[in-house]
């Protein structure tokens, strides 16, 4: 383990794809799992307000910055056993997806282009196209702050729900160090379990398709909505879709659906596209307000322009979901974390 590496000066806007947020006491740089342990118990120990990122595509930082440690994940590897992988924390989400592709591991491809760190994917149970990584994931590796052990937490423990997890509904507990993922060697994708993926694919939902051609599609469709960063593309200066996809009991979703708003059975309840009601609560594509607003491509996704602030943002957002509970009845959750200063 070398030296860690503590820089001052750095604004919480350089580290996040929103692009906002003040300026951050020391920034502690770790590159692996020893190093992570040792920067998040140092922090403890002296009583720092401590701050964990990774890729920084989940979150909207304060504006007044971060009076304390910002550790940020920089720790790569992938050891393959079998069709078993071990993945650092640090590990860029979309180049495991793409090296998963290239070894003929099937269960990841839907998962591509989405932006961030493979140890923030647990916690949020990233999902998109019918895939969601609480399918794949047989064990994460995690720092327990409250007593500095390290544990391994099996699926049932992780206590994945839809964009959810105990990670998520526990903030600043854990730490994740490593995920463990089971994938099944294959030429061929997991069934396609999205309609419009399927379409794209020419295929029928439930059926599979070449790993490479799946990976392809997701990427044109992700990229055709501005979700796949770029700095050449205003519209991916966003945390992607800023809102999760509603689920409401049938009866409330009768009158919604009645007007057009497409929907998915839920077990006894019914999901909503929150896209939809965004834009049908007046919110379509490109609308803005001072140096914020919806993407021009897609409307729930929440853009920034240079100049914008984490209060600016988080104001709009509140805009939208007053009024799409007041047009439908129906309260949208933001699907980044809104960090508040330690």
């Amino acid at each position: 383990m070398g030296p860690v590496q503590v820089h001052q000066g750095t604004r919480l806007a350089e580290l996040t794809t929103l692009a906002v947020g003040g300026p951050v006491d020391r920034l502690v740089e770790v590159h692996d799992a020893e190093e992570l342990v040792a920067a998040v118990r140092d922090a403890d120990t002296a009583g720092r307000p401590l701050l964990v990122l990774g890729g920084g595509s989940n979150v909207v930082a304060p504006d007044a910055g971060w009076p304390g440690d910002v550790v940020a994940v920089r720790s790569r590897g992938v050891l393959r056993t079998g069709d078993s992988l071990v993945v650092q924390a640090g590990e860029p989400w979309d180049d495991l997806v793409a090296h998963t592709v290239a070894e003929g591991l099937a269960g990841m491809e839907a998962l591509s282009g989405i932006p961030g760190s493979t140890g923030a994917t647990p916690v949020q149970n990233v999902g998109a196209y019918g895939q969601e990584v609480a399918q794949t994931i047989t064990a994460v590796q995690v720092l327990d702050r409250r007593d500095g052990s390290v544990r391994t937490l099996a699926p049932a423990d992780c206590g994945f729900g839809y964009r959810d997890s105990a990670l998520k509904r526990n903030p600043g507990v854990f730490v994740v160090l490593t995920v463990t993922f089971g994938l099944e060697a294959s030429e061929l994708s997991m069934p396609v379990g999205y309609a419009e993926l399927a379409r794209r694919l020419g295929v029928e939902v439930g059926e599979r398709a070449p790993l490479a051609d799946v990976r392809t599609a997701v990427l044109e469709l992700r990229r055709g909505k501005g979700m796949v960063l770029d700095p050449a593309d205003p519209d991916s200066r966003s945390a992607g879709s800023f809102f999760t996809n509603p689920v409401v009991p049938a009866a409330m979703a009768g009158p919604v659906v009645e007007a057009g708003c497409p929907s998915w059975p839920a077990g006894d309840d019914v999901k909503l596209s929150a896209a939809w009601l965004v834009q049908h609560a007046g919110f379509g594509r490109g609308t803005r307000d001072g140096h914020v607003g919806t993407s021009s491509r897609h409307s729930l996704a929440l853009t920034t322009e240079p100049g914008a602030t984490a209060t600016e943002l988080l104001a709009f957002a509140t805009r939208v979901v007053d009024a799409v509970r007041d047009r439908f009845g129906v309260t949208l959750v933001p699907e980044p974390t809104a960090v508040r200063p330690g």
